[in-house]
């Protein structure tokens, strides 16, 4: 009985730990964007068909444009948040874990989930 806990245990540290890696690098290629993490191992590899232009990455997730849509997506490719790109203008840059936009005059910041975090005037 113990050895199955500790069997059980090992695979949930495990499965965590796969969840909390870090995105370092995207590779861009003709057909796809391949995911490296901290330690140069490919998390996942994500059609440019299916996801469109990829905008930039933070920490644990990637921001690509579909369309009229900005997706932010998670180291494996899942969609976390699909938002209207008319709603959060330009995307200007994606670093840790938020998002900068640019709307007109305004500047907007986004956490990972597409929540707005502040809006600040661009003069």
């Amino acid at each position: 009985m113990k050895k199955i806990l500790v069997i059980l245990m090992t695979m949930l540290t495990l499965g965590v730990q796969a969840q909390q890696r870090q995105i370092s690098y995207v590779e861009a290629t003709k057909n796809w964007y391949y995911v490296y993490d901290e330690s140069g191992k490919k998390i996942g590899g994500l059609s440019r068909s299916s996801i469109g232009d990829l905008k930039g990455w933070g920490s644990d997730f990637l921001v690509a444009k579909y369309y009229s849509f900005y997706r932010i997506y998670d180291a494996k490719g899942k969609v976390l948040k699909a938002m209207n790109a008319s709603d959060v203008g330009e995307i200007v840059g994606v670093s840790g874990n938020t998002i900068t936009s640019r709307r007109g005059s305004w500047i907007f910041t986004w956490d990972k989930k597409g929540k707005k975090l502040s809006s600040r005037s661009a003069n």
